[in-house]
């Protein structure tokens, strides 16, 4: 998850009191909360009473006198590494003190009362739940929500997530990011402002063997035959004529779990895609589109003059990977701290290893490009989870004196129409190269070094591996 703190606002105290500085604090690019240096410190303040001072990372100091136009832009950066660093403190980042300061934060910039509403989430094929909720609700009481709408177990409930996404024109989804704990979904789809933001329900794991748990279960079972017929129809999948005559044949018979067998061993099952980007693989600035999923990036283009191909890139075989933004200056070439900023643009690069002794870095230009991080990162955990023995299987923490008012009508999820007809204008693939060390690549630099080294994420499921497994 990206925090920034990309501008300062100079704002009017309460009651005409004097001015102070008012920090932005953005996630993956957009506006979370709005706090004052008094707030963060005092979260500051409250965690080294809760982990030890020497588990924080550093604070910026209290000044004295009031600050200049460049300190206040120096405390500005020290504060978003403050936050980046807390965040991505395994212990810290996931603590109730930081979460529920975030929530709060979040609540209070965009004045939100707390009351209850109904929030609309949608299934993968445009299925609406509809649940009662409080304004205040953290993403996992409105998992909860959703979950006892449809009936859904609760050692199920840690095999989906919600997630927030843009409906485009044609009606297909563009994933945004995996809702957090530290947000309140009714409070970051409504502050967007716009009809096009909805949340979606969505299996959250990647390995398909986890869905023989979900499978033994009616709703569980019917949520992901839902989401595979969905990611058909939409091209996410792919499939030959003669599988889809075979899917299609299975559905007619209502083989709910024998076209889930076969959609497993279809390319593609259980990916996530992306919009249409730029990389600079296999050459400079070359259309591609991404999936992710399986443990692997997949980038599908077309080099001039060629059919339709596909590179993998396998997380195993990345070293680190970070997401960089850069904002282009306005007109005049100059910018004030904070103020004239243009359109963020965002980057995801990776270093992979190519061959045993050559790491190379990729690079994908992509407004998505946190959130193909944080597919990476989950499916680093998962393989982490995996390799350690442990499950991903996991019972909801339910609050302690909820007072949350849930409806006790019960929803089911709809089965989907039969498949249509394949689409003739889908082409075939074919695999870039078997070996990716074997594919001619130009001289791809390192990213700029600006950011810090917390900026990088290590990976942990790193394997060093000869030619012979390339």
């Amino acid at each position: 998850m990206h925090f920034s703190i990309p501008e300062t606002e100079s704002r009017s105290g309460d009651s005409g009191g004097s001015a102070y500085v008012a920090y932005n604090i953005h996630v993956n690019g957009v506006l979370h909360c709005r706090v004052r240096y008094s707030q963060l410190l005092g979260l500051h303040e409250q965690l080294r009473k809760e982990y030890g001072a020497n588990v924080l990372p550093a604070f910026p100091p209290k000044k004295l006198f009031s600050l200049t136009p460049a300190e206040v832009e120096q405390r500005r950066e020290q504060l978003e590494k403050y936050m980046q660093a807390v965040r991505q403190d395994p212990l810290l980042g996931s603590s109730e003190t930081f979460n529920s300061f975030l929530r709060r934060a979040q609540q209070e910039t965009q004045q939100v009362p707390t009351e209850e509403v109904s929030l609309e989430v949608l299934l993968s094929n445009g299925q609406k739940v509809l649940v009662n909720v409080l304004t205040s609700d953290q993403t996992e009481d409105v998992l909860e929500a959703v979950a006892a709408k449809l009936d859904l177990p609760d050692d199920l409930i840690g095999y989906f997530s919600l997630f927030l996404v843009r409906e485009r024109e044609d009606g297909a989804f563009s994933f945004v990011r995996k809702l957090q704990e530290f947000e309140l979904p009714y409070v970051s789809v409504t502050s967007l402002r716009s009809q096009e933001y909805k949340i979606v329900l969505r299996k959250s794991y990647w390995d398909s063997a986890y869905d023989d748990d979900v499978m033994e279960n009616r709703v569980g079972l019917n949520l992901l035959y839902a989401q595979t017929v969905s990611d058909i129809e939409r091209g996410w999948i792919l499939v030959t004529k003669e599988q889809h005559r075979q899917l299609k044949s299975l559905q007619e018979k209502v083989s709910k779990k024998e076209f889930l067998r076969l959609a497993q061993t279809l390319r593609h099952y259980g990916y996530l895609r992306f919009d249409a980007c730029v990389a600079d693989f296999p050459e400079k600035d070359c259309p591609v589109v991404v999936s992710a999923g399986n443990s692997e990036l997949s980038l599908q283009l077309r080099l001039p003059g060629q059919q339709l191909r596909e590179g993998s890139f396998r997380v195993t075989r990345m070293r680190c990977w970070r997401v960089t933004s850069s904002v282009p200056l306005p007109s005049g070439g100059t910018s004030s701290p904070g103020r004239g900023r243009g359109e963020v643009r965002l980057e995801l690069a990776f270093e992979y290893l190519m061959s045993k002794d050559r790491l190379q870095w990729v690079t994908i230009t992509s407004p998505q490009a946190i959130m193909m991080s944080i597919c990476l990162q989950s499916m680093v955990d998962e393989l982490m989870v995996k390799k350690s023995g442990g499950s991903i299987r996991k019972m909801l923490r339910r609050r302690v004196g909820g007072t949350l008012r849930r409806s006790d009508s019960q929803q089911a999820v709809k089965s989907p129409p039969l498949l249509e007809s394949p689409d003739a204008s889908r082409e075939s693939m074919v695999k870039l190269s078997s070996k990716l060390s074997a594919v001619s690549l130009r001289g791809i630099g390192s990213p700029s070094t600006d950011a810090s080294a917390s900026d990088v994420h290590g990976n942990f499921a790193f394997e060093g591996i000869g030619d012979e497994d390339l």
